[in-house]
């Protein structure tokens, strides 16, 4: 699995110092970055609310341009952003978006840097110098970034953090927003339908070597996310399609009958559902809690895919993205009943 762009070791390095000196040079409109009212992605804020009744669960933007779009996630229950079950796979750090004409980027330069020190005011006399490309075809794709957190690693420097893009690009730049890109950060976006189990008895009314029954009452179905640009004339779109593949259920200790059991789903007419006639898992606890309390798990694996459109019914790409992963925890008390005997 390829890691996130910002991961390639052989791409310069965006210092905090580097990067601070900049923004400050520039103002508040250089380089716009996430944060901005951004969906997902890291330290930064995150507005997935539910705004409508349809079948969205919400939007919201990264970056200046991306739109984010998701289904929702389930009829009701809690849901969770998704977490991928490779743990070495990224998201983007940054990537470029379309941004400026020749003339708006002039401006740009012209109103932002006036009287900016070092380094910035050689970059704004190395684009003077340019002529801002003024009088050919093509944009200014401007640096984004998915958080502001400039110590992690973008391949960016104090030579590039604007790129000339024209219509037929010879050589573009590895890090200018595609499908791919895109698709990397609507899944960093999603957001799955916790598990839906319940335990019988409850969570504090457990006992040891009484079965605890736990029931898994589903009604959800896959989940898509769309990221999308349509600006100055780029328009793109990418979606992920995450299916509820597998349930799984650990009862958070050793001393349990069974520690963890898994079942496959399968679409019914409600939703997904366990692929059982008998759909509980029984767990019996073998030793008190005492004190404190178990950890118990259950988890939903999805299998994602995606397209490089706004359909999530088209063909899937390459390369693919992680399984990912949505989990409820609760803790549990496992009381010992002392017998009595005559």
């Amino acid at each position: 699995m390829r890691a996130g762009i910002g991961t390639r070791a052989a791409r310069p390095v965006l210092g905090a110092v580097l990067a601070a000196s900049l923004v400050a040079a520039a103002g508040a409109g250089f380089p716009a970055y996430a944060g901005d009212g951004q969906v997902g992605g890291g330290t930064g804020t995150t507005d997935n609310t539910n705004t409508d009744s349809g079948a969205d669960s919400g939007s919201g933007t990264i970056g200046a341009h991306i739109q984010i779009k998701q289904s929702k996630p389930g009829s009701g229950g809690d849901s969770t952003t998704a977490t991928s079950s490779n743990a070495n796979w990224k998201p983007p750090v940054c990537w470029y978006e379309p941004m400026y004409t020749s003339d708006e980027y002039e401006e740009f330069i012209k109103s932002a840097y006036n009287g900016a020190k070092e380094p910035a005011a050689s970059y704004a006399k190395k684009r003077d110098e340019e002529k801002y490309h003024k009088g050919d075809d093509g944009l200014w794709w401007q640096v984004k970034f998915r958080n502001d957190d400039y110590t992690t690693a973008c391949p960016v420097t104090t030579d590039n953090w604007e790129i000339w893009v024209p219509p037929a690009d010879p050589a573009p730049d590895p890090n200018k927003l595609t499908p791919e890109i895109l698709s990397q950060l609507a899944y960093n976006s999603t957001k799955l339908p916790k598990p839906p189990v319940v335990l019988s008895p409850g969570a504090d009314r457990l006992v040891v070597n009484l079965g605890t029954r736990v029931k898994f009452e589903g009604d959800f179905d896959r989940v898509w996310t769309t990221a999308s640009i349509d600006y100055k004339g780029v328009r793109m779109a990418a979606t992920t399609v995450a299916t509820p593949v597998a349930l799984k259920v650990d009862a958070g200790t050793a001393d349990a009958d069974p520690q963890t059991c898994t079942y496959d789903l399968v679409k019914g007419k409600g939703g997904y559902t366990v692929d059982s006639s008998d759909a509980g898992c029984n767990v019996t606890y073998r030793r008190s809690s005492g004190d404190g309390t178990y950890p118990f798990k259950a988890s939903i694996t999805w299998k994602v895919t995606w397209t490089d459109s706004d359909n999530p019914d088209g063909p899937a790409r390459q390369p693919g993205l992680p399984d990912g992963l949505s989990t409820f925890e609760q803790d549990v008390t496992v009381h010992e009943i002392q017998a009595v005997n005559r």
